[in-house]
């Protein structure tokens, strides 16, 4: 099986890119399951409606989250309506919507996929390793899924690399999101499990992490924020990564990073 993911699309620059480039992209590849990261698209902050809209018709099969995901309002009643857009799994119990979905790929195939946030310089919310851990012993590779995508979005580097090593063999793709900066460890763990730290952005790169430069550096420099950060506007690379899976194992046989346009030097799956 063929995976897309494509990490966090910050403001309308980045929603143009994907809603330009995804078809292309699952025609090209020959794609059978794609995951979006969505939770900046709407002005940097959260989502909407219409926006899970164009990205499910440009050709998203699930849109997971993070800390932003209910920024706007209308997310709270949304999500319920929504099962392909996802919030992080170990948000307390009662929060709306789910963390986790089983969906249906090219071929009759199931993927599922798993939304976690980390615990780390983040907002305190319940154990993603224990959260991951539940889902993973309910819906077994092969067993279940066909494959299985963690988002793991987190800010320290260590806990996104020990939720990599924690699903090692049992998962077909970690991948972290919300550092906004594609790493360059793209890699097969020993027991089968394509993982990379961050799979970047989708935004423009002649940024603070997608956002004009200006009021990050204000508040960097005098520590007195005097506006509303805002989402550049030039154009943006598409950053994610590509992962191919063996159809009997649901294991990674190859992952490879993905960037696409703007800024950053080309890199596209051969």
């Amino acid at each position: 099986m063929r995976l897309l993911f494509l990490g966090d699309i910050v403001g309308r620059s980045g929603r143009d890119a994907v809603v330009e480039q995804l078809p292309r992209l699952r025609a090209g590849l020959g794609i059978d399951f794609a995951v979006v990261n969505a939770e900046n698209a709407a002005g940097g902050f959260g989502i909407t409606r219409d926006i899970c809209r164009d990205l499910f018709d440009a050709g998203a099969d699930v849109i997971s989250t993070g800390n932003h995901v209910f920024d706007q309002r209308e997310t709270l009643t949304h999500i319920e309506r929504e099962p392909r857009l996802l919030r992080p799994v170990n948000y307390p119990p009662g929060t709306p919507g789910k963390g986790v979905g089983l969906f249906p790929a090219a071929g009759g195939r199931q993927v599922l996929v798993i939304n976690a946030m980390g615990r780390v310089f983040m907002q305190a919310l319940d154990d993603p390793f224990a959260a991951v851990e539940r889902e993973l012993s309910q819906a077994r590779l092969r067993e279940v899924a066909d494959a299985i995508i963690v988002d793991m979005h987190a800010e320290a580097t260590s806990e996104k690399m020990s939720m990599g090593h924690f699903c090692d063999g049992r998962a077909s793709l970690v991948v972290g999101t919300h550092s906004h900066v594609p790493t360059a460890d793209a890699q097969i763990l020993p027991l089968g499990t394509a993982y990379q730290t961050d799979a970047g952005a989708c935004a423009d790169y002649n940024s603070v992490i997608g956002m004009e430069k200006e009021e990050p550096l204000r508040r960097f420099t005098t520590s007195i924020p005097q506006g509303r950060m805002q989402p550049a506007l030039g154009a943006a690379t598409l950053c994610g990564v590509f992962v191919e899976t063996d159809n009997g194992t649901g294991l990674a046989l190859r992952i490879e990073p993905l960037r696409l346009g703007g800024r950053l030097k080309t890199a596209m799956p051969e």
